[in-house]
C-alpha cells in the first residue's frame, strides 16, 4: 500500500468537495455547515456543495439565505428541478466537478443530518493521502450521547439475511462472521463498505467505476457502489478517529427512532431487490429473501409466546413477502 510521509505536502496540495444532498431538511442542512465551518477553512482547498433534490419547501432560498447571512463563501447550492434521490443528487454535483479543468482529489458525502465533530473530514482526508492503494473511507457515526452507530458493514448474502429475520443469540454468534452489521470497533480496519452518511471517496474511484446507479433511489446504493469499487480493486476502511454525529432517521424516517412507526417505502424494498439481482442474480435474491422470511417467521412466532410487542415497521413480513413472491 503507498504511503506519503510529509503531511504537510498532503495539505498544501489537495482539494476537496463535500457534498450534501437535501430533501426538505434545509435547517438540518444549515447546521450541519456551522460545523462544517472551521473544517473547511482548516483545508487549503476545500468547499461545499448543497444539493437540493425539487424540495418545492423554500428549502434553496433558505439555504442561500443562511449561506450569505453567515459569509460561508466555501458553499453553494445546487437546485435540481427532479427528485431523483440519493444517487442522482451525488451524481448531478459529480458530473460537473469531474469535468472541470482542476478535479478535487476527494468527495465527502454527508447527510444532512449529521454534524461533525472537529477533525472529521480531515482525518478522512489524511487516511487516503497516506494510504493510495484505499479508495473509500467512511466515519465513525455516533449517536449525540456518544454511542456509535453502526458504521462499516459486510455485504448482504444468504446468511446474513438468515441472521438478521431470526434475531437470536445462538445464531448469531454461530454467524457472525457473516452479520451485515457487526459491532463498532475502535480501530481502523477494512470493511465491504460504509454508511454513506460520511463516506469519503477517491477522484480515480469515480474515474475507473463511473458514478452512483440511479436506478438506487434510496438505500443500497452506497452498498452497491463499494461493491463495485472492491470488485475493481479499490477497498473500503472505516476511520473511527473521523467522527460523526448523526441523527438517524431524521432526514428519512425510515431508520433510527422512527423506523418503527412508519411502513417501510417501497423504494427501500425495490432497492434491495435490485443490489441482490445486479449482483448475484434473481436466483440468489429468491433464496436470500426466503432465508429472511422463514427466519422471520419463528422470530415473530417466538415474539407472540413471550407477549412482546412488536417493534418492527408495520406490514413488514407482508410486504417483504409480496417482494419476494409477486412484485418484480
Amino acid at each position: 500500500m503507498g504511503t506519503m510521509t510529509d503531511p504537510s505536502e498532503w495539505r498544501a496540495m489537495r482539494s476537496t468537495r463535500v457534498i450534501i444532498v437535501n430533501y426538505r431538511t434545509a435547517e438540518l442542512v444549515i447546521d450541519c455547515l456551522r460545523t462544517l465551518d472551521p473544517e473547511v477553512r482548516s483545508e487549503a482547498d476545500c468547499r461545499v456543495v448543497v444539493v437540493d433534490n425539487a424540495s418545492g419547501d423554500g428549502s434553496v432560498e433558505k439555504l442561500r439565505a443562511a449561506i450569505a447571512a453567515e459569509n460561508w463563501t466555501w458553499a453553494e447550492v445546487l437546485s435540481l428541478e427532479i427528485n431523483g434521490g440519493f444517487a442522482a443528487g451525488n451524481n448531478a454535483a459529480f458530473r460537473p466537478l469531474l469535468k472541470s479543468s482542476t478535479p478535487p482529489d476527494y468527495f465527502h458525502l454527508l447527510n444532512p443530518d449529521t454534524y461533525i465533530h472537529p477533525g472529521a473530514v480531515t482525518r478522512l482526508i489524511d487516511y487516503l493521502e497516506a494510504h493510495s492503494a484505499v479508495g473509500i473511507v467512511g466515519s465513525r457515526l455516533e449517536n449525540p450521547d456518544g454511542t456509535p452507530q453502526s458504521s462499516a458493514f459486510r455485504f448482504h448474502g444468504v446468511l446474513s439475511e438468515f441472521e438478521r429475520g431470526l434475531r437470536l443469540g445462538l445464531a448469531t454468534r454461530l454467524l457472525c462472521r457473516w452479520m451485515v452489521a457487526p459491532p463498532t470497533r475502535g480501530e481502523t480496519h477494512p470493511t465491504d463498505w460504509v454508511n454513506g452518511a460520511s463516506m469519503m471517496i477517491r477522484r480515480e474511484v469515480l474515474e475507473s467505476i463511473g458514478l452512483f446507479d440511479e436506478g438506487f433511489f434510496l438505500y443500497f446504493e452506497e452498498t452497491d457502489f463499494c461493491q463495485r469499487a472492491k470488485r475493481a480493486g479499490w477497498p473500503s476502511w472505516f476511520v473511527p478517529e473521523s467522527r460523526v454525529v448523526h441523527l438517524e432517521g431524521r432526514s428519512t424516517g425510515v431508520t433510527g427512532a422512527e423506523r418503527a412507526r412508519k411502513r417501510l417505502p417501497a423504494y427501500y424494498l425495490a432497492s434491495r431487490r435490485r443490489y441482490f439481482r445486479k449482483h448475484h442474480g434473481a436466483g440468489y435474491e429468491f433464496s436470500a429473501n426466503l432465508a429472511h422470511l422463514i427466519a422471520y417467521s419463528f422470530w415473530r412466532a417466538r415474539k407472540w409466546l413471550q407477549r412482546k410487542p412488536n417493534q418492527d415497521p408495520p406490514h413488514y413480513l407482508r410486504d417483504m413477502f409480496l417482494h419476494t413472491f409477486w412484485l418484480k
